[in-house]
């Protein structure tokens, strides 16, 4: 009950999301990530370094996914999917913001999105980019929720299990 719960409340969260997306809370987490991967990837030279961001916060949400699809913990996943779904919004609406920079950045650096974009001759393109990966996000977050429901009733609902006895040497 508590899981049909929280999937109507991620329902509402995809609508907000396909239709009014802003930056929120989980962006935050996204940000920290995005910042992370600037310092792993920057390793690998310059154009590495304003792409790792991206890849960063895209690598966090796709690993939770192969760990929980790994684990057999189908909905689990599913959940995280919408995540990276998110994640690829914030990164749709920063490509959108290349050519115009009107979003803030941190520490005031080098808009990554403005840097790539020019070197691969693609500014101009930067809000249709930014347009066409906020659709196809939305429409894997979409597709995620229906597969997280499909999962629900997929799934017998679970007795809780007898706990181990009191002795400590019967627990593993």
């Amino acid at each position: 009950m508590v899981r049909w719960i929280f999937l109507g409340l991620l329902l509402l969260y995809v609508v907000w999301l396909v239709f009014g997306y802003q930056y929120h809370f989980l962006d935050g987490v996204n940000l920290l990530l995005h910042e992370g991967g600037h310092f792993f990837f920057g390793l690998l030279g310059q154009t590495m370094h304003f792409l790792g961001g991206t890849l960063g916060q895209l690598a966090f949400p796709a690993m939770f996914i192969v760990y929980f699809w790994r684990k057999r913990q189908r909905f689990e996943a599913y959940v995280v999917g919408i995540w990276l779904c998110e994640s690829f919004m914030y990164t749709a609406e920063y490509m959108a913001d290349a050519r115009v920079m009107r979003l803030p950045l941190v520490g005031g650096h080098i808009h990554d999105w403005n840097w790539l974009l020019v070197r691969w001759g693609m500014l101009r393109q930067a809000e249709a980019l930014g347009q066409a990966l906020h659709v196809i996000a939305s429409l894997g977050a979409i597709a995620f929720l229906i597969m997280s429901a499909r999962e629900l009733k997929r799934t017998p609902r679970r007795e809780p299990t007898e706990t181990h006895s009191a002795n400590p040497t019967s627990w593993r």
